[in-house]
């Protein structure tokens, strides 16, 4: 569902700016708003969510699809997290959906879908492990790297109920928001595949912003 924000950027907390291929790391209070931009158009923005105070407890597409009864996610939807809990809810859309199947690239996918030669090729699990290696803070590890959304990524359900990377459906300029319902750490790779069309064969910057 398209739906516009009222929200401007001139009137935002904080904006940066997360170049192809790297990780944003960030916690969003309860009741603020982050908005996840597309600034070139055609890029997958693979994204984690976490309880902020106990990450044990995290974004769950199981509970999300359950609970709204569909597989794609767009502005209404609320994001469940492993307690059933709301994390986030999804306020404004320019987009239209959001995957929540597909999961996220990593060296094993990459080999087993494309070849042996693509497993050293960096992925959306690498730059996730960067983020936890370099940030010992939130004593994490591997091991929390569970279910994602794939924020702009077009990833169409065949008949036999299957998934293919087709091409995506964003474009420059189009966002999605979300308000947290508690505080909750954010964690995004800015997707570097370069293997399937998800990114246009071309991954380009995103900017995050958030209004307090």
């Amino acid at each position: 569902m398209i739906k516009q924000s009222a929200l401007t950027p001139d009137t935002a907390a904080f904006r940066e700016i997360v170049p192809a291929g790297e990780y944003f790391l960030k916690v969003v209070k309860a009741g603020e708003t982050v908005r996840i931009l597309d600034l070139e158009g055609n890029q997958a923005a693979d994204t984690l969510f976490y309880n902020a105070h106990n990450p044990i407890e995290r974004y769950s597409a199981v509970d999300t699809i359950r609970e709204q009864g569909n597989v794609y996610l767009t502005a209404g939807s609320k994001l469940m997290s492993s307690e059933n809990n709301v994390l986030l809810e999804i306020t404004a859309d320019t987009c239209g959906r959001h995957d929540t199947l597909g999961g996220a690239c990593a060296a094993e996918s990459n080999t087993t879908r494309y070849a042996l030669e693509k497993k050293c090729m960096h992925s959306c699990r690498d730059s996730w492990l960067v983020a936890v290696t370099e940030h010992e803070e939130l004593g994490m590890s591997k091991r929390d790297l569970t279910h994602n959304i794939n924020f702009f990524m077009n990833v169409p359900v065949t008949a036999d109920g299957g998934l293919t990377f087709e091409d995506g459906i964003s474009d420059a300029g189009k966002y999605v928001e979300l308000q947290a319902a508690m505080d909750v750490l954010m964690m995004i790779s800015n997707c570097p595949q370069l293997n399937n069309p998800c990114n246009g064969w071309n991954p380009t910057p995103i900017e995050v912003l958030v209004w307090s």
